[in-house]
């Protein structure tokens, strides 16, 4: 249990101790690493810290040393948004600081080759990233963009038509399409070149056909639903499916336009959400067997993903449905809470966002958002509305929360409204609708037609754009623009394009 509750992101932690899942001693310290400077460590609900200096950063984990000299682990995505940046740029100098010590090798008599991809101290495994809150753990990244944009590191075409965001993972890209009459997965080298394309299903080809799903990336293994309804699992190094299995085999049926979701790994499940009386169901990530199946509540699928998190000591999976939004126990599926808000909506496709004991969710067609707040204690769960609103009609570009506000699409333009009251900071133009990203301070927008991509500022002050460019390709965009080490990825249809972000 205690390694299961390490991947969850939290939302509102329990007392700092000993025993206490976010920061837990544990005796096999690194040794050999470089020491940080003492400073404060703050956990993501903002109520508990501790003092601590910096040792080492693996696997996602950071180790700390005490002022006593005793040593204790914290998985990053526990830390409040400070502490990860801190930890992104401390990796990022030590390695610059080994790279200076390093001999400087001799150079090329002929022309050098192109640049490795920049390193990080991340990957963006799926959808929204690595904690499915739209955020890069990226620092150092340019503030404005010069007169036509970042400079373009490479262009790929053939990955087919689509809809689908990627995912980046030690230095491999990976997205979907449809080719032909075929679900294709795409893999691309850190400069571009097409390492292999597999297919996956029958592609979606009714109401607006191609790609769907993003591909999910966990230790080793590629996780994908078709919009047929086809869970794939297959191994990165080879692409050969390990285990399948269908929507369909727990009651599910595609929704009008086709499943949409992307699978949601946590811990050693697997989640997917099929719709009808087994509306949320875990496999065991490893083989494709069920694990749990929701109870309490009966819904159809929508098209939009799960997202996790843990509030008062219940790890919690929510996901926005047909009957409307809903949260479960992790452990068991257990119903934990429900809100009919958009029940029976013509269609709702973003992900909901959680975070300082809310959950937030807005869709498109005249409905708006919806905020829950969170209550509990002893291992209970429940949640209250907060409030609704009507200054955020996302269709598909979704939206962040960051420091207390939400950044996200309005019908055609962009809304801020303050987490905790509801209320409507500003509304702005920007690309116009489209979808959003993250990153070092910065909102990466991507308007969903016309290929129109802006930098802007975050801030409750206002939108100030800082920059725009235009991409080729056809019809409607609705990929989500990603960053991740130092790098911009934009998919727009048959597209695939890369940029350099990073502030040289």
């Amino acid at each position: 249990m205690y390694r299961r509750l390490l991947l969850l992101p939290l939302c509102l932690t329990v007392a700092v101790s000993f025993s206490s899942p976010l920061f837990a001693a544990e005796p096999d310290s690194a040794t050999g690493s470089e020491l940080g400077k003492l400073r404060t460590w703050t956990d993501a609900s903002g109520q508990f810290t501790i003092e601590a200096a910096m040792v080492a950063f693996a696997d996602g984990k950071v180790q700390l040393q005490r002022p006593d000299g005793s040593h204790l682990v914290v998985a990053v995505d526990r830390l409040s948004d400070a502490d990860r940046d801190y930890v992104v740029a401390e990796v990022a100098r030590r390695r610059r600081a080994e790279r200076r010590l390093e001999p400087k090798p001799q150079p090329e008599p002929k022309s050098a080759a192109p640049e490795p991809a920049p390193s990080t101290a991340a990957d963006w495994p799926g959808w929204r990233g690595p904690n499915r809150d739209g955020k890069s753990p990226d620092t150092g990244l340019m503030k404005s963009w010069p007169e036509g944009g970042p400079p373009l590191l490479w262009h790929a075409r053939g990955i087919g038509s689509g809809y689908s965001s990627v995912a980046v993972v030690d230095g491999k890209v990976y997205a979907t399409g449809k080719i032909d009459e075929r679900l294709v997965i795409s893999v691309f080298d850190d400069e571009g070149k097409r390492v292999t394309q597999v297919p996956h299903d029958m592609a979606w080809t009714k109401n607006y056909p191609g790609g769907r799903s993003t591909p999910t990336i966990n230790e080793g293994n590629l996780y994908l639903i078709s919009g047929n309804g086809l869970v794939g699992c297959y191994d990165t190094k080879s692409m050969q499916k390990r285990w399948s299995a269908h929507m369909k085999d727990f009651g599910g049926s595609p929704p009008e336009w086709g499943y949409a979701e992307s699978v949601l790994i946590l811990g050693e499940m697997a989640v997917i959400t099929p719709g009808g009386e087994k509306c949320i169901v875990a496999l065991n990530k490893s083989t494709g067997r069920p694990m749990w199946s929701s109870g309490g509540f009966k819904a159809a699928a929508q098209y939009s993903s799960c997202i996790a998190f843990e509030f008062g000591g219940v790890p919690i999976v929510a996901a926005g449905t047909h009957g409307g939004l809903v949260g479960v126990d992790a452990r068991n599926g257990r119903a934990l809470f429900s809100n009919p808000f958009a029940s029976g909506n013509t269609a709702s496709c973003p992900t909901p966002a959680a975070a300082d004991g809310y959950v937030f969710w807005a869709v498109g067609y005249g409905k708006g958002g919806i905020c829950m707040k969170l209550e509990g204690g002893r291992g209970r769960v429940a949640a209250q509305q907060a409030w609704t609103t009507k200054d955020m009609v996302s269709h598909h570009g979704g939206y962040v929360i960051h420091e207390g506000h939400i950044y996200g699409n309005n019908d055609n333009g962009w809304s801020c409204i303050e987490l905790a009251t509801g209320q409507t900071v500003w509304q702005e133009r920007a690309v116009g609708k489209g979808s959003v990203c993250f990153a070092d301070g910065m909102l990466y927008l991507f308007g969903e037609r016309g290929g129109r991509a802006g930098l802007a500022t975050c801030s409750p002050s206002g939108l100030e754009m800082r920059g725009e460019f235009r991409v080729e390709g056809e019809g409607t965009s609705w990929a989500h623009p990603v960053v991740i080490g130092g790098r911009l990825y934009l998919r727009y249809d048959d597209n695939l394009y890369c940029f350099n972000v990073r502030e040289e």
